[in-house]
């Protein structure tokens, strides 16, 4: 009678070998070997257990803490080599794209030679939309405002009026002419156009104010 465990392989020492040598190059094991930072890691735990341990409690004194600051100055030190100096995070810049409800890309001095364009054709209109664009387009480029994503016009005037106390009238009449252009169907004028863009013309030139919180 055939016994349950006769038809079971049993390697001999060399194979046995040779199996485990194959096992143990599979890439899962590799990926879990430990790094020299995750030894050293190890290294310094255990040397701190047992510097501060109940058995060597009574001995420890202030060469202890001289060789625990040692430790930790030296790691420091091993880590700006290895990795550098931290850096600072980069700010976040918006995409360039969404503005005033339009996917334009265009910088503020593109917007602003569009609009005269716009305007020397006497489409006060479309001069007016592209002209209070490059304002808020030119306040984005030097960092001065931060309108969160769907800002509306009058909300980025506020913002102005943040940075320029003395502008904050005509910021303000600057997103009533945009709005009542955009979405109000008020057909722009010469005048309106020439308030705008004087108001757009002194912000490019302004420096910021400091206010109070």
């Amino acid at each position: 009678m055939t016994r349950p465990f006769d038809d079971v392989l049993v390697p001999d020492g060399d194979e046995a070998r040779k199996w485990a040598e194959q096992e143990l190059s599979d890439p899962r094991y590799a990926d879990a070997t430990p790094t020299w930072f995750d030894l050293m890691a190890r290294d310094i735990g255990r040397f701190l257990a047992d510097l501060f341990s109940s058995d060597n409690g009574a001995n420890v004194g202030p060469s202890a803490l001289i060789i625990v600051g040692i430790i930790v100055f030296g790691a420091l030190v091993a880590a700006l080599i290895i990795w550098g100096r931290p850096r600072r995070p980069s700010a976040v810049r918006r995409p360039s794209g969404g503005l005033l409800g339009a996917d334009d890309d265009r910088s503020a001095a593109q917007l602003r030679a569009d609009a005269e364009r716009s305007a020397r054709d006497g489409d006060w209109d479309e001069a007016t939309v592209l002209r209070y664009r490059a304002l808020a387009r030119g306040l984005l480029e030097r960092d001065l405002i931060d309108p969160a994503p769907g800002a509306t016009a009058q909300a980025i005037a506020r913002e102005v009026a943040a940075v320029f106390a003395a502008e904050a009238a005509a910021a303000r009449a600057a997103a009533v002419s945009f709005d009542d252009v955009r979405y109000l169907r008020h057909p722009a004028t010469a005048e309106s156009y020439a308030q705008l863009a004087a108001t757009d013309d002194r912000l490019a030139a302004a420096r910021p104010e400091l206010v109070s919180a």
